[in-house]
């Protein structure tokens, strides 16, 4: 073959190559995050930059500030978003819905003062509970722990977690529910001043796995929070799904993982749970199935 003929083919393949890239500059994505300074708000500010550059966009994504997982699923429903950061236990009963990708894992936090009389999850009855602020992730996943455990606190407040952080401190609240990446930034920050402790939930897990079997057990290690020390605690985590609707085109939704997995570098310099994204345990969605666009790309990842 000659060399006239080899760079003829060579063309020809390259054109057809770029001929198979689907043009997605005209899309336009938007993402449902979180609450300002949260890991979701972060995370989406970060994709919203390396989704425009790596798909071409011509308008980068806009990021929507929200209250948590149903608020961002909600969005999702309403067509105010494209994409949304939700806790998997809250995308149970939720139809049109597909993941993208599994992302990281959240702890259940339930912090108490040092000092307190608290020592069991049945020691909540007739406190006063913050449980985290309306349609969040925390306040369904702590809303779920009192029903099975069937506890009526003394009083719920809808609080998020730095001011109820400083209630606790304050004495007008007993106990704060929260769940996040470890370590948590606010909760590392309110040791510096306030003598914590993180609370066992190691007896309710039978009853909690009934309730939802995506919660799995796991434990906070002393070393996460090193002024608060004393002995690792079992909680459990709850992973943390990209979710789509049913309607996103497969070019696209490839595109959208495809991009993300490039670029987990560069979003672990946001948030360090961005760490913990990859492709293997990317594909467990339960109980979403993949986006078959998704699906496609860990597809051919395969080796």
């Amino acid at each position: 073959m000659t060399v006239t003929r080899r760079i003829s083919l060579l063309t020809l393949t390259l054109v057809l190559l770029a001929g198979c890239t689907p043009d997605l500059s005209g899309e336009h994505v938007t993402i449902a995050g979180g609450v300002d300074g949260g890991v979701y708000s972060k995370l989406a500010h970060s994709l919203s930059g390396v989704w425009a550059r790596g798909l071409g966009l011509a308008e980068a994504p806009k990021v929507l500030t929200s209250k948590g997982s149903p608020d961002n699923l909600d969005k999702l429903a309403s067509h105010e978003a494209d994409v949304a950061f939700s806790a998997a236990d809250v995308t149970t009963g939720r139809a049109g819905l597909q993941a993208l990708a599994r992302v990281y894992d959240d702890y259940l936090h339930v912090v108490v003062l040092r000092n307190s009389t608290i020592n069991q999850l049945t020691d909540l009855k007739d406190r006063r509970l913050a449980i985290g602020l309306p349609d969040s992730g925390v306040a369904h996943i702590a809303q779920v722990l009192l029903d099975r455990i069937g506890i009526t606190p003394k009083e719920k407040k809808s609080l998020s977690l730095e001011p109820a952080l400083k209630e606790l401190k304050d004495g007008t609240v007993d106990v704060v529910f929260w769940s996040g990446g470890l370590p948590t930034d606010a909760i590392t920050q309110a040791s510096q001043s306030t003598q914590l402790r993180l609370l066992d939930i190691g007896s309710a897990m039978d009853q909690m796995r009934i309730a939802n079997p995506v919660y799995r057990r796991a434990t906070i290690p002393a070393s996460a929070y090193p002024l608060i020390g004393g002995n690792p605690v079992t909680t459990l985590v709850v992973p943390n799904y990209l979710v789509v609707r049913t309607d996103m085109s497969a070019d696209l939704a490839h595109a959208l993982v495809s991009t993300l997995y490039d670029s987990v570098g560069e979003l672990g310099m946001v948030s360090a749970a961005a760490e913990s994204i990859d492709v293997h345990p990317g594909i467990e969605t339960m109980p979403l199935d993949l986006h078959p666009g998704a699906l496609r790309y860990y597809r051919d990842r395969k080796p």
